[in-house]
């Protein structure tokens, strides 16, 4: 193990690390991972349609909504929901006009519009309660005081809300978060035969009370006599967090002298996700959501890629039973070809013929499945469909992040260049086997796949580390289908301009 001459963790530290559930190996190994850094990606080509991206007819459409309808009755559905992000990205161009005293041009855009953004009302009443007209600032260009009713916690405090819970669409009867239009999803496409909805959100431990009462305070506005929510929540745990490192990959402390840990990116969510034990899960940002008028297309491919996806598994459990009862040479190619032309398994060269190729058959398809959209690339910062060499030399689809390719490399760069597709987040995933045990998730995870990210840590720069991403090296060892499905259905708000954008309105 490399663990840093110069560097010994002290008693204090151990029991700071003991509290956190984190042993000092990992964070050692932590360290090793500094140092060493994470190998690229090797790409071989991009997923394109016709190879690695399936493209679905009307008529497919129409079968894969009718299997989900008929299979969803009679197993649990839940939808997992990444939504412990706060809205400081949202907000960084007006916290920055409210520093610097000087409107830039988003904030004037974001002033210009703003009774375009579902939040107005709530500003405006905020501001009334406190003796300010926002009419009468707007039109006297008094912009500290609206930003500081519309940021700090004198008002409205959006700068420190979760995104989840910041009004995202306006309607007749009251302005709706971005949590309640998934809810509202929910209730469309994961009930099971008893009508329940379950969703489950990972949240920040400081914003549990809120996400509770919010869930409180609106559910009955959209259960029905014969749909109901059952909402669940968790939070990313301690355990999964990183040591933050100066330039010299040594840890830093804060002003106690206390290390300072990081979350560690969305990959630690895989943590929770498995902690689920579920079935049947849909997996979508937070931040992907339409108002009403524009939800049937994304209800209708959600429940297309699911039924997608329980057809490709009842058909993976048909070959295990098959290769269980040791078929013919015959049925085991038949086998083989039905892996690679549905399930994109490329088998070595010669595996087929050979007494291991029925083990390495079973053994891949016994693994998670998910089935992902993607949407043409529109520019859009982000990861995409490729096919991938892994070390050992096989090929399978993954999901890669630009950050994880060698742009140094003119092959490698040229592959990237040449994609035409774009990761949405719009998973749906068959998480138990064929004897209906849950699969153990963490087994899956290709650990080489992290990266290693700059932060800012009181003014200074940071090196942080990032697990394997939840879509990325932490489902590198599932099998994969990637389905086109239409741009609508990727509506993301990254930037608070986002809101103004036709889809939101």
């Amino acid at each position: 193990m490399f663990v840093r001459s110069d560097f010994r963790l002290e008693p204090d530290d151990l029991e700071q690390l003991d509290t956190l559930g984190i042993s000092p190996e990992k964070f050692y190994r932590d360290l090793e991972r500094f140092a060493m850094g994470f190998p690229p990606t090797e790409v071989d080509r991009p997923c394109t349609p016709g190879d690695g991206i399936l493209q679905l007819s009307d008529e497919e459409v129409r079968r894969y909504l009718a299997a989900y309808e008929h299979a969803s009755s009679g197993r649990p559905v839940t939808k997992f929901v990444p939504a412990s992000g706060a809205a400081t990205r949202m907000f960084r161009e007006l916290l920055a006009a409210r520093d610097e005293r000087t409107l830039n041009p988003t904030a004037q855009d974001c002033l210009r519009q703003l009774e375009r953004f579902a939040f107005y009302d709530a500003l405006r009443l905020t501001l009334r309660e406190r003796g300010f007209d926002l009419d009468g600032l707007r039109r006297s260009g008094t912009f500290e005081t609206i930003l500081d009713f519309l940021l700090f916690g004198r008002g409205l405090g959006y700068a420190t809300v979760p995104k989840a819970l910041l009004p995202f669409h306006r309607y007749p009867a009251g302005a709706r978060t971005a949590f309640e239009e998934h809810l509202v999803e929910a209730l469309q496409y994961s009930c099971d035969g008893r009508g329940v909805a379950r969703a489950h959100f990972t949240i920040s431990s400081e914003h549990s009370e809120a996400f509770h009462d919010r869930f409180q305070l609106v559910r009955s506005l959209y259960e029905t006599n014969s749909r109901h929510l059952d909402v669940t929540f968790s939070n990313q745990l301690d355990s999964t967090q990183t040591p933050a490192v100066d330039e010299r990959n040594t840890p830093i402390r804060d002003r106690r002298g206390r290390l300072v840990l990081r979350p560690a990116g969305h990959g630690a969510l895989l943590e929770n996700l498995n902690a689920l034990q579920a079935d049947v899960v849909f997996i979508k940002n937070i931040d992907n959501v339409v108002p009403d008028r524009l939800r049937e297309t994304t209800v209708r491919y959600k429940k297309a890629l699911a039924g997608l996806l329980i057809t490709l598994e009842a058909q993976t459990h048909d070959a295990l039973r098959a290769l269980r009862q040791h078929p013919t040479s015959d049925q085991r190619r038949d086998l083989f070809r039905w892996a690679g032309e549905q399930l994109n398994l490329k088998a070595p060269a010669g595996l087929e013929q050979s007494p291991e190729g029925e083990r390495w058959l079973i053994e891949r398809l016994n693994r998670p499945l998910r089935v992902c959209g993607m949407v043409k690339n529109q520019g859009e910062p982000g990861g995409g469909p490729f096919w991938i060499r892994s070390r050992n030399g096989e090929l399978s689809l993954q999901i890669v992040e630009k950050s994880q390719i060698n742009l140094n490399d003119p092959a490698q760069q040229e592959a990237l260049e040449a994609s035409t597709h774009f990761n949405p987040v719009d998973l749906v995933c068959a998480l138990r086997d064929v004897d209906g045990r849950p699969f153990d998730l963490m087994r899956y995870v290709d650990e080489e796949a992290g990266m290693t990210t700059v932060k800012s840590n009181d003014g200074k720069q940071i090196k942080a580390l990032e697990l394997p991403g939840l879509w990325n090296g932490s489902m590198a060892g599932w099998n994969t289908v990637f389905v086109e499905v239409p741009l609508s259905t990727f509506n993301p708000v990254k930037v608070l301009t986002d809101l103004l954008r036709p889809e939101h309105q």
